[in-house]
């Protein structure tokens, strides 16, 4: 392994930001990242690369229009035909770094499996086949997740069929090659992702097996946030001794001037509770982030057919046009812009009041640059984010991963939405007062005096600025909080004597949490299933691991949320209550 040879240190220290990016390619140049309001010079693209045409044409259609820092460094490796260590934190774009190469070199089915992915869990597992698939949408390849928890004669039979790329967990792997069903002797790309998390798990013996399965002629790479003495035995004997080691160093973040909220949506109600937000919230100039170029000019057509003062820019819009938007956007011409992090560089505007996550960006380090285009010039700036139940983890990632707190927000009512333009249309009313222009309506309005009470006219002139503010048509005062909670899967079932009130009470002894935090629980025969709500879930995880109960080693992970029965409605239950009388009345008779 290579050492450190060197480093890219940049720091924005004034007030809110901090960045620090550790490079540690030899000879490699990086581009500075500039926050502070300078324009960045442009970093390489992914048509840079050289990936194939079919890879490139799935990454453009995921929206992706830069490689992030880690995605820059390790395709060209791979693509080279040599081994790395990545030492970069969840969040930077991982699975799109190693998938990417990987997908262009292998191209095309050749029969048997090129490519194994070991992930400590299944839930990571099932998120990194998900973005496999992606990536080789365009190719004939097939990708196939292994865990435990889910039958094993399908995967062995999908297996069967012919898989070019399997991604799975350390324990159904194992099971999979001992039962040799799974050949890794022709393997070309063997990718350990999350290798600190496997030694956590006491997984590293494991991974040596298969490790020691898999053909010589491969290449290796490897992920860690962390590296141990363990993992780097681990790398020293199954790497090449040339292997590229490359650091991505944690992106730390203060928000003395950037107060940062989150807002409990449902994927439905995105649209309507943007606006929401925008009616409600006192403001000077926003910029609201999409993911996608797709994205921001689907959102931008939106919110002007509801009226709102609003222009776009992504990659695809002109210079020309983008320098226009960008002036009038900093002279205050244009209220909302609604731009992708690449467009977004170079705004230098002081006054941007606040920051909108429409789309949680795709990585930390675009979260960071987003929330530091606000809390400028010591002024205090607000970042918000749209997060769905499924991103409800991700937030929590963040806070962790950046020291810092994000506050749950309400999605503002009609009747806090009223509330807030009422009180600026009535202090737009008094500063028109103390103005002389109008007197002129004076004799109009003592003329109306005499049909109408002054107070009923009044506020009739109130509700037609109202309606000129409000450009949506609410027709709920209130949206309905999206389900928060998180299912797990845990290393237990009923062939160990399991039953909900020992789950319950093993839980409670861990971690004090109310009985009213906990959902539905599923008990299986080797396994088992809970809910609870998601603010406890990470605490509640870390403080089970490794734990003994009922005579075994606990282990925890994530699972698939399971669509939740709705509530039987009384009729219906006393319906089933009369139906099970007859029947027992029917039994007794005959």
């Amino acid at each position: 392994m290579k050492e450190t040879n060197e480093t890219l240190n940049q720091k924005r220290t004034e007030g809110s930001l901090e960045l620090c990016l550790t490079e540690t390619i030899p000879g490699t140049e990086r581009i500075p990242l500039v926050v502070d309001g300078i324009e960045e010079a442009p970093s390489r693209r992914f048509e840079d690369l050289g990936l194939s045409p079919a890879v490139l044409e799935a990454i453009a259609e995921m929206g992706f229009e830069e490689p992030s820092q880690i995605q820059d460094q390790i395709i060209p490796v791979l693509l080279a035909g040599g081994d790395a260590i990545g030492q970069a934190q969840t969040g930077t774009g991982k699975t799109l770094a190693f998938g990417a190469p990987m997908i262009s070199l292998l191209d095309r089915p050749k029969g048997s499996v090129s490519g194994l992915v070991l992930a400590p869990t299944r839930e990571l597992a099932v998120q990194v086949s998900d973005e496999l698939t992606r990536i080789a949408a365009k190719t004939r390849l097939k990708i196939l997740p292994v865990f435990g928890g889910a039958p094993i004669d399908r995967q062995m039979k999908a297996l069967r069929d012919g898989v070019d790329i399997v991604v799975g967990t350390p324990g159904r792997v194992m099971d999979l090659i001992h039962r040799g069903k799974l050949d890794l002797s022709e393997i070309s790309f063997f990718v350990l992702d999350e290798a600190d998390e496997m030694l956590n798990m006491g997984f590293i013996e494991p991974v040596e097996e298969i490790l020691e399965h898999a053909s010589s002629e491969r290449q290796t790479l490897l992920f860690s946030a962390t590296m141990p003495d363990p993992i780097k035995k681990l790398s020293q004997r199954f790497m090449a001794s040339d292997a590229r080691h490359i650091t991505i160093e944690k992106v730390s973040l203060t928000v003395d001037l950037v107060e940062q909220y989150y807002f409990e949506i449902k994927h439905r109600d995105r649209f309507e509770s943007l606006c929401r937000i925008l009616d409600a919230t006192s403001h000077s100039t926003v910029i609201i982030f999409c993911n996608t170029k797709r994205n921001v000019d689907a959102l931008t057509e939106h919110l002007k057919g509801r009226g709102y003062n609003v222009e776009g820019m992504h990659g695809d819009i002109s210079q020309v046009m983008r320098l226009r938007t960008l002036n009038k956007f900093r002279e205050g011409n244009i209220e909302f812009l609604v731009a992708t992090d690449v467009a977004a560089r170079g705004i230098d505007v002081e006054n941007i009041s606040h920051v909108i996550n429409y789309d949680l960006p795709q990585d930390l380090e675009a979260y960071v640059h987003r929330i530091g285009r606000t809390g400028r010039a010591g002024r205090t700036g607000t970042a918000f984010s749209l997060v769905t139940p499924r991103e409800y983890m991700d937030i929590k990632r963040i806070e962790k991963m950046t020291h810092s707190h994000i506050r749950r927000k309400d999605i503002p009512t009609v009747e806090d939405i009223f509330q807030s333009k009422y009180q600026g249309i009535l202090e737009e009313v008094r500063q028109e007062l103390q103005q002389d222009e109008f007197r002129k309506f004076l004799p109009q309005v003592m003329e109306l005096d005499e049909e109408y009470n002054l107070a009923e006219l009044s506020a009739a002139l109130m509700m037609l600025r109202y309606r000129e503010e409000v450009s949506f048509d609410y027709t709920k005062n209130k949206l309905e909080e999206a389900d928060r909670y998180a299912r797990i899967f845990i290393t237990v079932g009923r062939m160990d004597g399991l039953n909900p009130i020992k789950l319950l009470k093993f839980l409670q002894g861990q971690m004090k949490i109310d009985p009213r935090a906990f959902g539905q629980i599923e008990i299986e025969e080797k396994f088992s299933f809970f809910e609870v709500r998601e603010e406890s879930a990470q605490e509640l995880m870390e403080l089970c691991r490794g734990k003994k109960f009922l005579g075994r080693k606990v282990a925890m992970e994530l699972a698939e949320k399971k669509k939740r029965k709705g509530r039987m409605d009384r009729e219906t239950i006393k319906d089933l209550r009369a139906r099970s009388s007859r029947k027992k009345k029917k039994k007794y008779l005959d």
